[in-house]
């Protein structure tokens, strides 16, 4: 009995397999996930920025949220995404932006078979926070 429910299951896997990927929607909240990982490894980049709403839920759940800051537009093909970013002051902006796209290109064209046509790069602030941390008070 355990092998016969093996086997079945190898087949099902196999015809899976050999279906186009006509039939599989990919969740925008996936796609945003993948976006917000790729963002993330990107040097430079000091926190994403979403929404008040986005704020409330990530201190309520106590998990941080890997798609704040990224609006996905998907269709069946293709997917435009925007993404809002606070930078660390001192570096360079258009670096970062470019770094960005190529990034979350690349992620969500691997991992979903969707073509990117659009990654837009929003800057809504610059972060001082190590800028302050490198300053030493000398006078105590």
């Amino acid at each position: 009995m355990e092998e016969n429910k093996e086997i079945n299951e190898e087949e099902v896997h196999g015809e899976v397999a050999l279906e186009s990927n006509t039939n599989i929607k990919i969740a925008d909240d996936v796609i945003a996930v993948i976006a917000g990982v790729a963002v993330a490894e990107v040097p430079g980049v000091a926190e994403m920025s979403g929404g008040f709403a986005g704020g409330i839920s990530e201190v309520l759940s106590g998990k941080k949220n890997l798609s704040k800051g990224i609006k996905v537009e998907s269709g069946e093909k293709e997917t435009k995404i925007d993404v809002n970013i606070i930078v660390e002051y001192g570096t360079r902006i258009p670096d970062i932006a470019f770094e960005i796209q190529n990034r979350v290109k690349k992620a969500v064209e691997n991992m979903t078979g969707l073509k990117v046509v659009e990654v837009n790069v929003h800057i809504q602030g610059v972060s001082t926070e190590n800028m302050e941390s490198k300053e030493t008070p000398e006078n105590n």
